[in-house]
């Protein structure tokens, strides 16, 4: 039993009440703590918020920088950072990298926090609090889909996991790849038959439901080949049907793009489970990184920001696009030019914006100031530019652009397009600025898996119309220039499909796996090595440091 988790509680909660009546106890165990039903609530939430955390951070920055979307060049004298982020460029990575010990130590304290209390709430008498056998068995329920979800993204990052079931287990060693899959399989199974659907109008509070645990069930079935070698997309299609036609809970595509990112898209009925981000001020931190030190003009609020991150380059330094050079990459020019989400990002007022990209001249749409660089364009309009190279140095080190490298040791302050997912109010909204709530689930993703299913299993009409259903709504009048049909779709489409709908959702290595394309695949600054062994993380050095039953991974 964890003492000393519930002292600190009752601590806690002692000095924001109200009453100083004292209350003394010889020892703080759940039967002493738990007396009302927030308590019970503060206790299954904890590990939520630890959930919220691991879906920025470092696994956002395995996910996507080993990809073909982003990248944290070296700007001058910025972001080299011992050259981190090009060995992810370049798939060179090793067990010593501090995002994958971060990711590995991420996932098993988020298994051990949700089975910690699991164990405490498993064995609490919920009657005695005027809870029912149904509450007990809900939130029970939630903490195995969490579970589960720690689970599922370690296997994806590094294939078999130590597999606890309580935290009495010591020295574990890993199990195998089918061994993790068939616990995530169980414990999703398990919560189905425990969680409730999401109630219609209900409103989004970071609890898991029905849905939520079925399309992690789809998810597990969906990259299954890439995780234990055995297809099962005919099983992933079924429970991806199921979830489009409320078999777990009523939900529908948001008619406009901008619903599911919204200041308030705790109302968007897309959403199938969301991380509440106002009462713990959550910024999404890997956007943050992308914008510019002065872009707290453009918008017109401060940001904190730190200019590493952009869009990978559409464009070559002289002009020239890249798509003849390979097929995968080139993020912002696979937007269409009609695109809505392609228009630069502008607030204009009263929680209304547009457009998701900082791209070009970064005169503010708010104040009209405009915004000067103060690296290599110190006192210079900044201007953003969708292609990565040292142009402040022609004319001196190069004569001219067509001489100009164009790697992840080339950036300048003004490299590369800036993503703005998540809309930013102007000083006089402040207000809104925390609101957004971060979409860790959402319907269009159902529709997106059902598709290349579809696709695989031979009936590429539907695959097609299912991809137009969601793209429709990112253009006027939904007159979509480009709609997938059965002629123009294939693997490589579909890839692009993925990267426009979830540009920045950290999940873009996950689908090149599957799609057959991390390891073969050319794009920007990168060569396809061939290695399957790179479809997996390391475990990392400071893990097996600290155990003499984990074994690395083949090939590291």
């Amino acid at each position: 039993m964890k003492f000393k988790k519930y002292i600190i509680i009752a601590i806690t909660a002692a000095l924001t009440s109200c009453s100083l009546d004292e209350v003394w106890y010889d020892k703080v165990v759940p039967e002493t703590f738990f007396k009302t039903e927030g308590d019970v609530l503060a206790a299954l939430y904890r590990p939520f918020t630890h959930a919220r955390w691991y879906l920025t951070g470092d696994r956002w920055i395995a996910q996507e920088f080993s990809a073909d979307q982003f990248a944290r060049t070296t700007k001058g004298r910025h972001w080299y950072d011992g050259g981190r982020y090009a060995r992810y460029q370049h798939h060179e990575w090793t067990p010593d990298e501090s995002q994958l010990f971060g990711t590995w130590r991420g996932t098993l304290q988020g298994v051990a926090l949700a089975l910690d209390v699991k164990q405490d709430l498993g064995n609490l008498d919920y009657e005695s609090l005027a809870l029912t056998d149904a509450d007990k068995a809900a939130h029970l329920g939630q903490l195995d889909a969490l579970t589960a979800f720690f689970y599922l993204r370690g296997l994806d990052f590094f294939g078999g996991l130590p597999i606890f079931t309580s935290l009495d287990q010591e020295n574990v060693p890993r199990s195998t790849e089918q061994e993790t899959f068939d616990h995530i399989e169980a414990l999703l199974q398990q919560a189905l038959v425990d969680l409730p659907p999401r109630e219609v109008g209900a409103p989004l509070e970071g609890a898991i439901t029905k849905g939520a645990a079925a399309l992690m069930l789809a998810r597990l079935y969906f990259n299954a080949e890439a995780y234990i070698g055995v297809d099962m997309y005919q099983e992933a299609a079924t429970i991806s049907e199921d979830i489009i036609s409320g078999e777990y809970g009523e939900y529908s595509l948001d008619s406009d793009w901008r619903g599911p990112h919204h200041f308030n898209n705790n109302q968007s009925n897309e959403i199938i489970w969301s991380i509440p981000s106002e009462f713990n001020r959550l910024e999404y931190t890997h956007y943050d990184h992308m914008y510019h030190y002065n872009s707290r003009i453009y918008f017109d609020v401060d940001l904190g920001s730190n200019n590493g991150t952009h869009l990978q380059p559409s464009r070559k330094p002289n002009g020239d696009l890249y798509r003849n050079d390979f097929k995968l990459g080139s993020p912002y020019e696979k937007f269409d030019d009609g695109d809505l989400r392609k228009k630069p990002y502008r607030y204009l007022g009263n929680g209304n914006y547009e457009g998701m990209f900082l791209i070009g001249d970064q005169t503010s749409p708010v104040t009209g100031a405009e915004v000067t660089g103060n690296e290599e364009y110190n006192g210079k309009p900044l201007v953003f530019v969708d292609q990565v190279g040292r142009f402040s140095e022609v004319g001196q080190t190069y004569s001219s652009v067509e001489e100009l490298p164009s790697n992840i040791a080339s950036g300048e302050e003004n490299t590369g397009v800036r993503l703005v997912k998540i809309p930013i109010p102007s000083s006089t909204d402040l207000s809104l600025r925390w609101g957004a709530d971060h979409p860790a689930f959402r319907l269009a993703e159902a529709y997106l898996m059902l598709a290349e299913c579809k696709l695989r299993l031979g009936d590429s009409d539907t695959a097609a119309s299912l991809i137009n259903d969601v793209r429709r709504r990112a253009f006027e009048n939904g007159a979509d220039p480009n709609p997938a049909t059965s002629g123009n779709l294939d693997l490589y489409r579909m890839a692009d499909e993925w990267g426009i709908e979830f540009l920045g959702e950290g999940r873009r290595r996950t689908d090149l796996i599957r799609l057959g394309f991390f390891t073969t695949e050319e794009w920007w600054d990168h060569q396809p090595s061939g290695s399957d062994h790179l479809n997996r993380f390391p475990v990392p050095t400071s893990a097996l440091s600290a155990s003499n039953v984990l074994t690395q991974n083949p090939g590291y």
